[in-house]
């Protein structure tokens, strides 16, 4: 279901063009979200099929029917992870040198300059292993353009999985809103929150997850979009577009799992909030 909500966005992205679009998935762990995203552009496909044949009335070509039966998205394997190299939980100071061996990928599958290239990840945390090998990668492949979709909204707040991962500063969203408070000259909203988060580690229980404020200025398209530009290194030629899905869908797709404090800073517990508050002050 994650994978199904993101249709809708993706067909904007590739200008519904799926004849000219290549669907896969990296790494193996968005491969049931993939399919997903692919039940989800079939029944696009059926109803213009649909649309297609009843414009046809009682005019009907054989070739032409045949010709439109035979629509279907293109799903290939585009890449292939070496499962026994994890770059997740590699340390900082190694995780660039690995993801460029973590991968192979797949040639002739796409047509150069042509083809648009959709690719779903399980999530986008810091974007280092886009950065550094996933996008240099698929851009040898010379796709008109390459789509990267997350079936996990924006991580914005530490803490995600469960365990101590990234850093709020490490977060490619949180980056990725730096860099457009910093490009519109609003550097003092950092300095206004830092002053607020202070004053909220004394409220106890009370506390508020202030940090809120730093993303409310900008909407999530605005957030992407400097997403893929910090995640596109200069020399790659294809048009790069990352996606990703929303808080809402995620509760759409997992409606008896409601915890989504990464995403939202809805922190469950006064501690969790606490710490957090205490790690960006």
């Amino acid at each position: 279901m994650l994978g199904r909500l993101l249709c809708p966005t993706i067909l904007k992205a590739v200008d519904k063009d799926l004849k000219n679009t290549v669907f896969s998935y990296i790494p193996n762990t968005a491969e049931v979200a993939f399919y997903g995203m692919m039940k989800g552009m079939e029944d696009y496909l059926k109803d213009v099929k649909k649309q297609k044949i009843l414009a046809m009335g009682n005019n009907i070509d054989e070739a032409k029917l045949d010709e439109i039966l035979s629509y279907k998205p293109r799903a290939e394997k585009i890449a292939i992870k070496d499962a026994k190299l994890r770059t997740f939980i590699t340390n900082d100071s190694d995780r660039t040198d690995m993801v460029a061996h973590v991968y192979d990928i797949t040639y002739g599958t796409v047509q150069q300059g042509v083809d648009n290239l959709v690719v779903i990840d399980d999530s986008i945390v810091r974007g280092t292993t886009l950065r550094n090998s996933i996008i240099r990668m698929l851009d040898r492949l010379s796709p008109k353009k390459i789509v990267i979709v997350s079936s996990a909204p924006q991580i914005r707040y530490p803490d995600c999985y469960g365990i101590d991962m990234a850093k709020i500063g490490d977060l490619i969203a949180f980056k990725a809103v730096i860099s457009l408070i910093e490009e519109r000259n609003m550097e003092h909203l950092i300095d206004q929150v830092f002053e607020e988060c202070k004053l909220e580690l004394t409220k106890g229980n009370d506390a508020q997850n202030v940090v809120k404020k730093i993303y409310a200025p900008f909407t999530d398209e605005e957030i992407s979009a400097r997403v893929a530009q910090l995640v596109t290194p200069e020399e790659i030629n294809a048009e790069v577009e990352v996606i990703f899905q929303t808080t809402a869908n995620l509760h759409k797709a997992c409606p008896d799992h409601s915890g989504d404090w990464y995403f939202s800073g809805d922190y469950p517990y006064p501690w969790w909030k606490q710490g957090f508050l205490q790690s960006f002050c």
